[in-house]
């Protein structure tokens, strides 16, 4: 069976990255690493899950960086979650709008509640498009706010 694992390029800071992302989510696994050089050198390529999402990372140097042509979509439960998110992984980087930031290695995410979603796919045309301007007016997501504007007469 074929699968599709995201692959990051990191920049002599692979190892930094890992503890940075097993850190923040809760179910976190380093699968495997290989080390330049043997066993005391640095690690050079690595396999990792995130909340039952496996990467491969490579430490390969400056020639590529991350864009926000990819982003990591991170669908959450609770504005708790949202913040916690929000805050860890920005740490470092640059909170954007619409629930997007970068996190210290410039890798893009997108930390969105599952009721934006449900509160988009409304009946009403109108109130799904006063959830997204909503939405488009926030850097952090609220969810409070989001179902204020849905419910707004």
């Amino acid at each position: 069976m074929q699968t599709i694992t995201p692959f990051l390029w990191f920049n002599g800071n692979i190892e930094e990255a890992l503890n940075f992302y097993t850190s923040i989510f809760k179910t976190t696994k380093i699968i495997n690493t290989s080390k330049a050089g043997g066993q005391n050198g640095k690690i050079f390529s690595a396999t990792f899950e995130l909340q039952g999402q496996k990467f491969h990372a490579l430490d390969g140097g400056p020639k590529f960086k991350f864009t926000e042509a990819i982003s990591f979509f991170v669908s959450v439960d609770t504005q708790e979650e949202v913040d916690e998110l929000w805050e860890k992984l920005s740490e470092g980087g640059e909170k954007s709008r619409c629930g997007w930031l970068k996190d210290k290695f410039g890798l893009s995410w997108q930390i969105i509640p599952k009721a934006f979603g449900e509160l988009m796919s409304s009946k009403d045309p109108i109130k799904s498009k006063r959830v997204m301007e909503a939405m488009l007016k926030m850097d952090k997501i609220v969810i409070t706010d989001l179902q204020n504007a849905h419910d707004s007469i």
